[in-house]
């Protein structure tokens, strides 16, 4: 099986060239066009997630050799969540191959995140059953590369701690709205705002919703809580 061009670009971009080429078609390919003959990718995303999972725990363990399992739960939470996954999956532009059904293409199935998260998972399984383990985890840490260092950041969860300060001043939970998304399908960005019935806000950008929802807590936190 010869692989078309934009899937052999789609190779580069990820740093694998497979001698098994259907696998990396079955993981870039969506129940929506599916069928007897043409496997979709929903087996392979179960094996990838615990593949990604096993790299990122040893990689935050070699990372940190003094962290406790209290402190490493978060980071490791962090790295393979569904969104993590997808904002990978849009850096390599994943959603442009994508094979989907009409129903998915006209309601912009390139672009969601589910989706992206989900074969992004595919496509880690799809190498390690090409390549085995080390290769799979050369492939993973090569594309996830800073967050691995920078994850401490990212672990914590502004949004709850927003939360927890206005419940502990009995204040009505914080709201956020979307106000702007612009940038192209594979790699948006949306403007969120965060508001209290204080009328304190605050509106912070991100390739994600949640990403730009936890900047927009995290900014907000920083006006309610200056000296903290």
């Amino acid at each position: 099986m010869k692989l078309s061009a934009e899937l052999q670009a789609f190779e580069r971009r990820i740093g694998h060239q497979f001698s098994r080429p259907e696998l990396l078609v079955r993981a870039l390919t969506h129940g929506s066009i599916s069928s007897p003959t043409r496997l979709d990718n929903q087996r392979l995303e179960f094996l990838g997630d615990r593949v990604l999972g096993l790299v990122m725990a040893e990689a935050l363990l070699d990372d940190d050799k003094t962290a406790s399992e209290g402190q490493l739960a978060p980071r490791f939470n962090a790295l393979v969540r569904k969104e993590a996954c997808a904002e990978v999956a849009r850096e390599i532009d994943l959603g442009a191959v994508l094979k989907l059904g009409r129903s998915e293409m006209l309601t912009g199935g390139r672009r969601k995140q589910a989706l992206l998260g989900d074969a992004m998972e595919a496509v880690i399984a799809a190498v390690y059953k090409d390549a085995g383990f080390v290769t799979a985890r050369d492939v993973i840490l090569g594309l996830w590369g800073e967050r691995i260092r920078t994850v401490e950041a990212d672990a914590r969860d502004p949004k709850t701690a927003l939360q927890e300060w206005a419940q502990a001043r009995g204040e009505a939970p914080p709201k956020y709205t979307e106000l702007d998304r612009s940038g192209p399908d594979h790699a948006p960005v949306f403007t969120i705002v965060a508001r209290m019935d204080n009328g304190s806000e605050a509106r912070a950008t991100g390739g994600s919703k949640r990403l730009a929802e936890q900047r927009a807590a995290a900014a907000l936190l920083r006006k309610l809580e200056p000296n903290q």
